[in-house]
């Protein structure tokens, strides 16, 4: 590749989509046309029963394919800079690492409560097919037999569902499967957050931090222009102010603190429980 990848980190509904979307938006910088590819990411692990990998994971095969398929999409999209974020390479990271050991990392969290409660409303929200059919045509091939049955039982769980939810969505974690049958929706979405977060907050700081950025949601939506040229100075890029204010121009502040529009006080104190610990420990680490 003419450059290490840009691999964004981030718990589902972080707002890693904002900010794959604002660097972007700057020239010479490409991503896929999709959402996410977990599909790459899982080809030759499939079985696999949680989305964390380690280092052992990436086989020779497995290194082969994920590195063909960003050279491919480097070259198609004639990209200076491949950006990729899919959320559940939060629990991918040493994974990642062993296929691309100069990639750069762009670490983004946001507030565990936010999160939790954007995540509630995506375990129960309803059928997109536009989105789901952007992201079919990166399954590759042999494994699309065991997506279609998966995604059956995802939408089959959800009509019998009490809590109207999907079998899954977003990083599935260790141990979530059982999470999923004792506790409630927001207590699974808290735990899911936390996971990932502490999982690659801990993977990142074992890798040379000159390859690794971390930043807040809060601050960034608050502050997006000095933020993202934080961001280009770390990936070494020298971009304009007009360019800059430019890739921001969508970013708001309005989701923040959103989750005392949904959340009932009784599902507050359980979430509490679950992420008071990691945004004290993590969260307002990287507050500032």
């Amino acid at each position: 590749m003419k450059n290490p990848p840009i691999i964004i980190i981030g718990a589902g509904r972080s707002g890693t989509n904002i900010l794959r979307d604002s660097i972007c938006s700057i020239q010479g910088f490409e991503t896929w046309p999709c959402d996410e590819i977990n599909y790459i990411w899982r080809h030759g692990n499939i079985a696999k029963n949680t989305d964390r990998f380690t280092a052992g994971d990436a086989r020779p095969g497995v290194r082969k394919y994920i590195k063909g398929a960003f050279e491919s999409f480097e070259r198609k999209s004639k990209a200076e800079h491949v950006v990729e974020k899919t959320c559940a390479s939060s629990l991918k990271v040493p994974f990642i690492e062993a296929i691309f050991p100069n990639a750069k990392y762009i670490f983004l969290i946001r507030d565990g409560r936010d999160v939790a409660s954007s995540a509630k409303q995506r375990w129960t929200a309803s059928l997109e097919l536009k989105y789901i059919w952007k992201k079919v045509k990166y399954v590759p091939v042999s494994d699309i037999p065991y997506y279609g049955f998966r995604y059956f039982i995802n939408r089959i769980k959800k009509l019998f569902s009490s809590e109207k939810r999907l079998a899954f969505w977003g990083p599935i974690y260790p141990g979530m499967k059982e999470d999923l049958q004792k506790d409630s929706l927001i207590e699974v979405c808290g735990k899911q957050w936390a996971t990932c977060v502490e999982a690659a907050y801990e993977d990142l700081l074992q890798i040379d931090s000159h390859r690794v950025h971390m930043m807040n949601y809060e601050t960034f939506v608050g502050n997006p222009v000095e933020e993202m040229g934080k961001v280009m100075d770390f990936i070494g890029l020298e971009a304009s102010e007009k360019e800059i204010k430019g890739s921001v121009n969508k970013v708001s502040t309005r989701s923040i603190g959103n989750y005392k529009k949904y959340i009932t006080p009784d599902d507050l104190e359980k979430l509490n429980r679950i992420v008071e610990p990691i945004m004290v420990d993590i969260y307002h680490k990287i507050e500032k």
